[in-house]
């Protein structure tokens, strides 16, 4: 099983792509973890924000691995404690499939890409810095990767 954290934005700050590595090398061997970097779309004085998002969904869509269970992050998404989030990962698992997490632009996901989403997953009411939910969601990959395999990682 493959995963893929598909982010609009291009490049991260050094202190978010070396968190994010570090998560990245230490996921590679339960679920290795690729990211792929999504071009945002034109935004500014007389552009059209929906536009943009919406050629943003269509290149995330591009994408995708084929038949890819795809969990879109996303504000109004289920919060998950981490140990659900690991029961979550194990259920993936069990289905046999690639994995693809989705962190949209500025304006959110485009609706074609909420659509074709499987799950909606929230990390919480906080609005958070779209560069820091890339370190924050591959932490928390992780942590539910690291209670499956029973390791000390997290502590409750």
């Amino acid at each position: 099983m493959k995963s893929r954290l598909i982010a609009v934005g291009e490049r991260a700050p050094r202190w978010v792509a070396e968190g994010f590595g570090e998560y990245q090398k230490r996921l590679s061997h339960w679920l290795p973890l690729e990211l792929v970097e999504i071009e945002p779309g034109l935004r500014g004085k007389g552009r059209d924000a929906a536009r943009a998002t919406q050629d943003e969904g269509a290149r995330v869509l591009a994408a995708l691995p084929k038949n890819a269970c795809v969990v879109a992050l996303e504000g109004r998404g289920r919060l998950w404690t981490s140990e659900q989030l690991a029961q979550r990962l194990e259920h993936w698992r069990g289905q046999g499939r690639d994995l693809a997490f989705l962190i949209g632009g500025p304006e959110g996901h485009a609706p074609d890409v909420l659509a074709r989403a499987d799950e909606q997953w929230s990390l919480g009411p906080l609005t958070l810095p779209h560069m820091l939910v890339r370190l924050v969601a591959a932490e928390q990959l992780y942590r539910a990767a690291a209670l499956l395999a029973n390791h000390p990682y997290h502590r409750a």
